[in-house]
């Protein structure tokens, strides 16, 4: 079982990010973002498979997990969208990356759309779980289907101060209980839980996940230092740059949907695949199936 160690700590934006990276300093750069309730270990087996091939693979823990630090304690403790993309965009930035492949799932992948949506320039391509996985904050009042709201059971638990206590008493046990609802068929272990869920363990943790599940429908208000992100977002903008999306036939989060499902919100070329037997975590399930549509973004811009 691969550990991503040693790492590495850069100030970026608000944040001291704790960051695992490989592969060589002068190749093509690519980084991979985690969800909740996950952490960079999501990609323990797909870095090194890129490393190898030549990328430099850039893993970095999201505000609120593992050794990722705010650096100012005045700082909101914000989990919306729009501060998951500006940190991921302060982050290339201190790293003086001026453009790379961005991928990832839930809440990574949403960081990844909106660099990909709202700064395109900066995106060589984009692999998105869920395809496109920015909030319509709008629209978030507008009931689903009665399967797909039992689904979302977590997000209207923590909507309540009896779920914030809940998180904060048990965030071991209700990550791990999202584990197997959300990757029904995927067999895990008990060291590959543990080895993730040391970062839940990050003070602002409980903080950063309330409130992103607050904000997103509506509830709570925004860091204002986002206020024009948001509205940016609220546009549902156009993604433009070359995109590989991907569901997992079994994912308890969202159920798989068609390419036509998200079509008019990429204007450039993309394929959308469905992967039979993969729930929510694609990267730690099917690492090779991961690895390889970020490498074929990679050779598709050199």
């Amino acid at each position: 079982m691969n550990t991503l160690q040693p790492l590495r700590h850069v100030k970026a934006g608000v944040l001291d990010v704790a960051l695992y990276e490989a592969g060589p300093a002068d190749g093509p750069p690519a980084l991979l973002m985690h969800g909740f309730p996950y952490d960079i270990h999501a990609y323990a087996e797909v870095a090194p498979l890129l490393a190898a091939k030549g990328c430099r693979v850039i893993v970095p823990y999201l505000r609120g997990y593992g050794g990722t630090r705010f650096l100012d304690a005045t700082t909101p403790r914000s989990g919306e969208q729009a501060a998951l993309g500006e940190d991921l965009l302060a982050l290339m930035d201190a790293l003086s990356i001026p453009k790379a492949v961005l991928a990832g799932y839930d809440w990574g992948g949403r960081a990844a759309c909106v660099v990909a949506a709202l700064w395109s320039e900066r995106c060589i391509g984009l692999v998105s779980l869920n395809s496109y996985n920015i909030q319509n904050i709008a629209k978030a009042m507008v009931p689903d289907t009665p399967e797909n709201e039992h689904s979302l059971w977590y997000q209207y638990y923590f909507h309540s101060e009896r779920g914030r206590a809940g998180l904060a008493a048990n965030r071991r046990g209700v990550s791990r209980l999202l584990w197997n609802l959300w990757s029904p068929t995927w067999q895990f272990d008990d060291a590959t839980f543990e080895r993730s869920a040391a970062a839940f363990d990050n003070p602002d943790f409980v903080d950063v996940v309330i409130h992103s599940y607050r904000h997103r429908f509506g509830l709570v208000t925004g860091d204002p230092a986002y206020a024009d992100i948001e509205r940016r977002l609220a546009a549902q903008p156009v993604i433009t740059v070359p995109s590989i999306t991907f569901d997992g036939t079994d994912d308890g989060v969202r159920p798989p949907a068609p390419a036509a499902a998200h079509a008019q919100q990429f204007s450039g070329p993309r394929s959308h695949r469905l992967v039979p037997g993969a729930g929510h975590n694609l990267p730690q399930e099917m690492p090779k199936v991961f690895a390889d549509a970020v490498w074929e973004l990679v050779q598709s811009s050199t």
